[in-house]
């Protein structure tokens, strides 16, 4: 619950309890505005910006132009990433095989999450799956309607899946129906954000070379932001998350008209 102040307890407020407060108030919000803030907390915009950036450099925070979002998690690594929500990314996956067609060419993008997706594919299906991630590959390798392309590059080490220029421009070459897309963060303004800009690059790629994406996630990243931009939110054209994520959180998505299914 937010903290209600009277007009003179808000005179002495002390840097952290300010922060404290702008915290709060993004826990309720999902974003603050720094002019809201400087009304609320009686202070100038250089007090609010200095507060919010201080609140950034200490990762509680994603600072924009106006105020603030909220940031996501820290980034861990492949194999840290596969044991967190590993029902609840199975349930996710289940939901998006069955968008995947037969005859169809898809991307598939790198995470925990897309890698669940490719183990969920019925054997009967048929179909031809480009991949940046050697785990998504491995996985589909003895699938026997599958052909399988693992896209060249450099190896991200934490993200496991293939990064750098001649990545992009082999996503280049493809037309693909689908691009079922790995999300760190995504929200509504902020849009599709990566933690790493050559995975960003990569899956902006996949995006613009895809009839559809469908974006697979859990619901801790909705609403989030991460340092590099992928794309506006409005690109994805089907979004699959969990059940348990609040109406509060889905809503500014249905107001963009993506489709929403949760599992």
């Amino acid at each position: 619950m937010t903290t209600q102040l009277t007009d003179n307890a808000l005179d002495a407020l002390l840097p952290e309890e300010r922060r404290r407060l702008i915290l709060e108030r993004l826990a309720t919000k999902g974003r603050v505005f720094a002019a809201d803030m400087c009304r609320l907390l009686r202070v100038s915009e250089d007090t609010v910006r200095r507060d919010l950036r201080e609140l950034d450099e200490a990762g509680l925070l994603r600072r924009v132009h106006g105020g603030a979002l909220p940031r996501a998690h820290t980034q861990l690594s492949h194999r840290a990433r596969a044991e967190l929500y590993q029902p609840a990314k199975h349930a996710v996956a289940q939901v998006a095989a069955g968008l995947i067609q037969s005859g169809q060419v898809v991307f598939i993008d790198g995470g925990t999450t897309t890698l669940e997706v490719a183990r969920c594919l019925p054997r009967e299906l048929r179909a031809t799956v480009i991949t940046v991630s050697p785990p998504v590959a491995l996985a589909l390798a003895d699938h026997p309607g599958i052909e399988v392309r693992l896209v060249g590059g450099r190896l991200h080490p934490e993200a496991l899946t293939v990064v750098g220029a001649d990545t992009v421009e082999a996503l280049r070459q493809i037309r693909a129906d689908l691009c079922v897309l790995g999300v760190c963060s995504l929200h509504s303004e902020g849009g599709i954000t990566a933690s790493h800009a050559e995975e960003a690059a990569t899956k902006r790629a996949m995006i613009h070379h895809a009839a559809e994406t469908v974006a697979v996630l859990t619901a801790d990243k909705l609403g989030t932001l991460s340092p590099f931009v992928v794309a506006p939110a409005e690109r994805v054209a089907t979004l699959v998350t969990e059940a348990r994520a609040p109406e509060a959180t889905l809503s500014p998505f249905r107001k963009l008209n993506l489709r929403i299914l949760t599992a």
